[in-house]
């Protein structure tokens, strides 16, 4: 938490969002809301007075039934709305961290996302369980 403030002191804004609330942390603009909901993503774009984003980084991921036919869709659907806000919303140097899960839509999202950005490569977290088909793709300069 002292990193994140003392970013958001010296470089920039830092914007959470998330269904659930949060403890505050020094130098975050939280929102409550369901990032699937217009709603929520207007009540961004106005904090930012609809200037570009340096960095969208999206860890969403639904309540997992653990049921793959019904959990990937799921999180591929919130995976493609952080795409659209940060292929909009992202300045030429811009970055785009996103969860992803291997598995059906998996191709065609990468696809996408080689199309909108210079460089796209994937990380798999330490903490993420080997077998566990969670990958973020990391994203960067806008094309």
């Amino acid at each position: 938490s002292e990193y994140v403030s003392q970013f958001a002191h010296d470089q920039g804004r830092l914007i959470a969002v998330d269904l659930l609330p949060m403890e505050p942390i020094a130098g975050v603009e939280f929102i409550q809301g369901d990032f699937s909901e217009r709603g929520t993503l207007d009540r961004i774009l106005d904090l930012v007075d609809n200037k570009l984003f340096d960095l969208v980084l999206s860890d969403m991921a639904p309540n997992l039934s653990g049921m793959g036919s019904v959990d990937q869709p799921k999180l591929m659907y919130l995976a493609e709305l952080a795409f659209d806000l940060a292929r909009g919303n992202l300045n030429k140097n811009g970055h785009f961290v996103v969860k992803l899960f291997q598995g059906e839509g998996f191709e065609a999202l990468v696809s996408a996302f080689r199309l909108a950005f210079n460089s796209v490569k994937f990380r798999k977290p330490r903490a993420s369980r080997a077998k566990s088909r969670e990958i973020y793709a990391v994203c960067s300069g806008v094309k």
